[in-house]
């Protein structure tokens, strides 16, 4: 709509212009368009909001219409539980936070906190300090030459093609300026990740976009050749995603450019479909030997996986070819299946893959159960917006923190539910130029700086309610829950946690002996069939 306005806008005062010499009382129409010209200019101008700019004049209609809707009555709502798409309460805090405006409210808590499963944390009557400069945590320690220092906040898997140029620039930017992280997706690594200066954490699905032969297989001279730039911290091999677990990636063919065919190696006018799985291994053993493979063709940086979790006897069988090979990540990945994606279809989203909270706590169960958590570090991804979603995962077992939604709502998000369709209004989740035009890269970076910074300084301040001075010092008794109208538990009573080892036998938990017993190293399939 940017371009149609300026030829309107022009064209109305060519007009008038034109018309004023054989009819002078037209000027008298822009007592009342003249405003409106102004108005529509000052829009197309100016860079703060999205909306406005790619939609002069029309765009005003959008804060009209949220003026007059329904409220909705609730607030800090746990994001990674609550239906799709988000409240606008619940959208606000992130604007408000990426602003850098004020983000209280008046009369107390809009939730009813006698519902089930109502969640809070606790504070102490000796609350502390805690510093945000230390919410750092070291990945790949113990098996890397170079160890990456990650921020315990990041920004999570999103592929250039799934989203536009400008919105990369302005993700990578805020990362460069917060001293964090940006996965760049398995849409392969762009200039575009590296131009702004951000560590980059390199993310390689099951289509090896930036490190495929001719055949769509793994080529490592590609690979070597990427992961070799400084900006590249570490390496994540994607075997899932939460929001279409086994489907595979999309990028419907509307958003294939020249540029992108040219950034994957695919052809132009097709859906580009990543296969459902690998073809660089078959087995957990093979898994393992290729993240060992990739640690040393990335010249020693930390190498993780990222899946949603499924049969537990396959990640269970990926433990014990850790054990069997002496081959470890240096991290793991674990997305909820309430995760959103652009290109999912409904049936997915809504029914396929464990949320988050429950493959967290497997995971680290499963870790802690074969005596591997100490070398393994544990993130967390699925609707994270806010700093109690954030501290409730790293209470339940997580270390570090992926957040897609709220770094895009911190872009300027307005859930137009429009990303597979080429159309997103504020040039987010689009190719269309006119659009991408839209988002100043150097407004949009400043916002996901400051989200970032803002939405840890409240961890850092829940923190010290709490009594507590680090996110290392959260554990499952920090989060309670409300179970029944009367009565209260908190995680370390609701959910089970493993001892150190406890996989290993003799005594193997009930729960896990079945999934055990079906797990193989040299197999991902059942035992049993």
């Amino acid at each position: 709509m940017r371009r149609p306005f300026l030829y309107f806008a022009l064209s109305i005062l060519a007009i008038n212009i034109a018309g004023a010499f054989f009819y002078p009382s037209i000027l008298l129409s822009l007592i009342v368009c003249g405003p409106l010209l102004i108005l529509g200019f000052t829009d197309y101008f100016q860079k703060k909001h999205t909306i406005r700019r790619n939609f002069p004049l029309i765009g005003w209609f959008r804060y009209l219409f949220e003026s007059i809707r329904p409220e909705i009555n609730q607030y800090f709502i746990e994001s990674d539980i609550s239906g799709r798409p988000l409240s606008r309460e619940q959208r606000s805090i992130v604007y408000q936070r990426s602003k850098g405006v004020l983000d209280t409210i008046p009369f107390g808590t809009l939730k009813d906190v006698y519902e089930v499963g109502y969640e809070w944390v606790n504070h102490s009557v000796l609350p502390t300090a805690a510093e945000v400069d230390k919410f750092r945590i070291m990945v790949g320690d113990s098996n890397c030459d170079k160890p990456y220092s990650t921020s315990v906040l990041n920004i999570s898997a999103m592929s250039y093609g799934s989203i536009s140029n400008n919105a990369i620039l302005a993700l990578n930017g805020g990362a460069k300026d917060g001293n964090f992280a940006h996965n760049t997706g398995e849409g392969g690594l762009t200039h575009y990740h590296l131009e702004p200066g951000g560590d980059v954490i390199w993310q390689i699905g099951t289509g090896y976009f930036g490190c495929r032969n001719e055949k769509g297989e793994f080529s490592l001279s590609g690979f070597e050749r990427r992961a070799a730039h400084p900006n590249v911290k570490m390496i994540e091999l994607k075997i899932s995603q939460g929001a279409k677990p086994g489907h595979g990636g999309i990028l419907p063919a509307a958003k294939v450019t020249k540029e992108i065919s040219d950034i994957r190696d695919v052809p132009m006018g097709l859906d580009v479909i990543s296969p459902p799985g690998h073809s660089a291994f078959s087995t957990p053993v093979e898994m393992m030997q290729f993240i060992e493979t990739l640690r040393k063709g990335s010249g020693g940086k930390p190498v993780g996986f990222k899946l949603c979790i499924g049969k537990w006897y396959e990640f269970l069988a990926i433990c014990k070819a850790m054990i069997e090979t002496g081959i470890t990540p240096d991290y793991i990945a674990i997305d909820g299946g309430e995760g959103g994606t652009g290109a999912s279809p409904p049936e997915y989203s809504d029914s396929v893959g464990s949320p988050g909270l429950d493959a967290i706590i497997f995971a680290h169960n499963a870790l802690v159960g074969f005596d591997l958590r100490k070398k393994i570090r544990l993130f967390a991804a699925g609707k994270v917006t806010n700093a109690f979603s954030i501290i409730r995962c790293l209470a339940a077992g997580a270390d570090i923190m992926y957040s897609a939604r709220g770094m895009m709502l911190a872009l300027g998000c307005i859930q137009a539910l429009r990303c597979d369709k080429n159309s997103c209004p504020t040039g987010i989740a689009t190719q269309n130029p006119d659009l991408v035009a839209g988002l100043v890269v150097e407004d949009k970076r400043k916002r996901v700086a400051r989200y970032h910074k803002n939405t840890l300084d409240c961890v850092a301040n829940i923190l010290g309610s709490m009594g507590l001075s680090n996110v290392t010092e959260l554990r499952p008794w920090h989060i309670v829950r409300r179970v029944s109208p009367t009565e209260i538990k908190n995680y370390a009573e609701i959910y089970q946690y493993l001892p150190e080892g406890s996989l290993l036998g003799p005594h193997i938990p009930a729960s896990y002996q079945w999934a055990l017993k079906a797990s193989s190293a040299h197999t991902f399939r059942n035992q049993f069939d």
